[in-house]
């Protein structure tokens, strides 16, 4: 499970794999501004083998073909970069820069009760997964299992997170063919 879900993180990117000689890595943007993760100045990295007690200066960040590459300071071989791997780039959620105008920030959708039009509860938001598309949320129903459901404006009518709650007009059969 990814820290987003954590209350302590703030998670902006996750490491794909090492790039180049001198550290930088491909990595997956969760940021709708990947230069919001120069603006922080120093980043945590959160995961198997990382101390994120660490905090690594942001030296570059830039995009290629469609993807990151982010060089932090302290990792400077493929082999560093490697080592971080499936692990995330993060800030603590007490230093994160303000969502803009009509963005979340996805660890606030955590716990978000999601209800259709008519105020039927679906679930609870309790994680998300990236997949290629547009971000998934992962609903838990009252009564157990799963539902993913797209994060897509024509899905998501209404996204409240101080209030914790979501409106979806879910398309027909999309809660029976998610159900894991």
């Amino acid at each position: 499970m990814s820290v987003g879900s954590n209350d302590r993180w703030t998670v902006l990117a996750r490491v794909d794999r090492g790039r180049g000689l001198r550290g930088e890595f491909l990595a997956t943007s969760f940021t709708a501004d990947p230069d919001r993760i120069r603006q922080a100045g120093s980043v945590h990295v959160v995961g198997p083998g990382a101390d994120p007690a660490l905090r690594f200066p942001v030296e570059d960040v830039w995009e290629h073909q469609g993807r990151l590459v982010i060089k932090l300071g302290g990792v400077d071989s493929i082999e560093d970069a490697e080592r971080l791997r499936g692990c995330e780039v993060c800030v603590p959620r007490e230093e994160r820069l303000p969502a803009g105008d009509g963005e979340y920030h996805v660890s606030d959708l955590i716990g978000c009760r999601v209800e259709d039009p008519s105020g039927r509860e679906v679930g609870t938001v309790v994680a998300w997964q990236e997949a290629g598309g547009p971000m998934l949320l992962e609903v838990r129903p009252p009564g157990g299992g799963e539902i993913l459901v797209p994060f897509a404006r024509s899905i998501c009518l209404s996204i409240d997170p101080a209030a914790k709650r979501i409106i979806v007009d879910l398309p027909e059969g999309l809660e029976d063919l998610n159900r894991a």
